[in-house]
């Protein structure tokens, strides 16, 4: 349930949102780059808090347990700092408070991740994987539909912003008042600093495979993140759409490739239990750089719509699949530790193809023409899926037990 409140907000924000006061805020000519600035500054904070504060609540006691504090802390700030975003004026107000929601959500994501492999037996995981999958498209669908609400009837902005952070609330309370927490974690012998300095520990660089599958996580969502970035500015310039119209159209794709995502999820996982989790992957990329190709050629905004069909097989395919590769690779005695480490790669996906795809747009469009310019970043993400193809090779995908718990 908190992934459909966490996914409420990000694709809220992350679709329509953000792209559009960024847009209003530096003009058209820059956008690209100021939608890079936005996220490459709101990353910092989740390369830093999400793996600290998981490894803080391996070792965290209450009454609550260990995860519930940090979950119950985080979803109360996220309503704040979205009243920030709501009513920011100027540019600099945008990133400063997307900086800090971004701190808050990664402050309850780290701990939250730690779940799966705390309370999920190993006969359950695929499943497990496909049902967090069928809640991340679900929240795509919700975060989109009160953003298109909020972008097309002007002055309810502020109310569509703070309607995200109420289903994500309610998610919130759901997971802290029905959630029963499995066993309390590793014994802790330092103090609280060093804890959370383990969480940067040399020892990650042992875990070879779960480096690369961090590689693929970021490859792969930064390729996805073509369409859930930059899909109201390809619909704007490339198919030449008004605004208010472009986000109906943001709106359409979402659910249909979402609805197609969710369809994916189950049979996704089933099958990954049946013939492993990387062959799943990998059709899932294929399918998914088919629909990106379909967008490059696309000669109406209706034939988008349809042509993105295949991408959105293909990513429910990967998110039904991965969170199960995650869980099969980490070692699992400080496991929101690692979980939040391979979440950096989620992290790092969208602001890295906006310095690379955002730019590219940019001057691509400068130089071409409005309607080239997301053409130029969708080429772009067909990179990344290939780079992330290639990394994935490097995983090593069969299943690591619990063993002793290393104290701390």
């Amino acid at each position: 349930m908190y992934w459909l409140g966490i996914l409420t907000i990000q694709f809220g924000l992350g679709s329509q949102i953000v792209p559009a006061m960024v847009e209003d805020f530096v003009g058209e000519r820059q956008s690209g780059a100021g939608l890079a600035i936005v996220n490459a500054v709101a990353v910092i904070a989740s390369i830093v808090v999400q793996p600290t504060v998981g490894v803080i609540s391996d070792y965290t006691i209450t009454r609550w347990g260990r995860r519930k504090p940090y979950i119950f802390i985080g979803g109360l700030l996220d309503m704040l700092f979205l009243y920030g975003i709501a009513t920011s004026d100027t540019f600099v107000a945008l990133v400063a408070f997307f900086f800090l929601i971004q701190v808050s959500s990664n402050f309850a994501q780290g701990p939250f991740q730690g779940y799966v492999p705390d309370l999920v037996p190993a006969r359950q995981v695929g499943m497990a994987s496909g049902l967090m999958g069928l809640m991340i498209v679900t929240g795509s669908i919700v975060g989109s539909g009160i953003a298109m609400f909020g972008l097309r009837t002007g002055g309810s902005l502020f109310a569509a912003t703070m309607a995200l952070g109420l289903v994500e609330i309610v998610a919130m309370l759901i997971v802290v008042t029905r959630v029963h927490e499995g066993p309390t974690g590793p014994k802790r012998t330092m103090s609280w600093p060093k804890v959370a300095l383990s969480a940067w520990g040399t020892d990650i660089l042992r875990e070879k495979s779960v480096l690369w599958l961090l590689a693929v996580r970021l490859l792969f969502l930064g390729a996805a993140a073509a369409a859930t970035s930059l899909g109201l500015y390809y619909f704007q310039r490339t198919q030449g759409l008004p605004r208010e119209e472009a986000t109906q159209f943001v709106f359409f794709a979402t659910v249909i490739v979402a609805g197609m995502s969710a369809l994916a999820s189950i049979p996704g996982a089933r099958l990954s239990d049946r013939f492993g989790r990387k062959a799943v992957i990998y059709g899932g990329m294929g399918l998914t750089a088919v629909g990106l190709v379909g967008w490059t050629l696309a000669p109406s905004p209706a034939a988008a719509v349809v042509i993105f069909v295949p991408a959105g097989i293909g990513i429910g395919a990967f998110l039904s699949v991965d969170w199960a590769l995650m869980t099969d690779v980490i070692p699992k005695h400080t496991s929101a530790r690692y979980m939040g480490i391979l979440n950096v790669g989620t992290a790092l996906a969208t602001p890295v193809f906006l310095i690379v795809g955002g730019l590219t747009m940019d001057a691509v469009g400068n130089a071409m023409g409005r309607a080239a310019g997301p053409v130029a970043a969708i080429l772009v993400a067909l990179g990344f899926l290939a780079l992330s193809a290639l990394a994935l090779t490097q995983v090593n995908a069969q299943r690591r037990e619990l063993t002793e718990p290393v104290a701390a």
